[in-house]
């Protein structure tokens, strides 16, 4: 099963990622802002933490705008794309 955002920024709390309410906030608009999916909005989130070793909200939305405008749609297509880019 698929984890909603919520879901998933819990986990990420939980093992030891800390956001700020500002992030969460812009975490939020950026799913907003593109109508993206939870699946892509948390695999934007996990590509930003891999590459940026914390969160940082304008790659974050760099990040969600590409996926996607590639019409990416899976956390698989996102990590492929991820290594393509050489972020990883």
């Amino acid at each position: 099963m698929k984890k909603t955002t919520e879901d998933f920024l819990i986990d990420l709390e939980n093992r030891g990622f800390k956001f700020q309410e500002d992030a969460i906030g812009f975490i939020y608009f950026g799913k907003k802002y593109t109508d993206a999916s939870d699946e892509l909005v948390n695999s934007a989130i996990e590509i930003t933490l891999k590459a940026q070793k914390q969160f940082d909200s304008s790659f974050y939305m760099s990040i969600l705008e590409r996926l996607h405008s590639q019409k990416i749609t899976s956390r698989k297509e996102a990590l492929k794309w991820m290594v393509h880019q050489g972020l990883s």
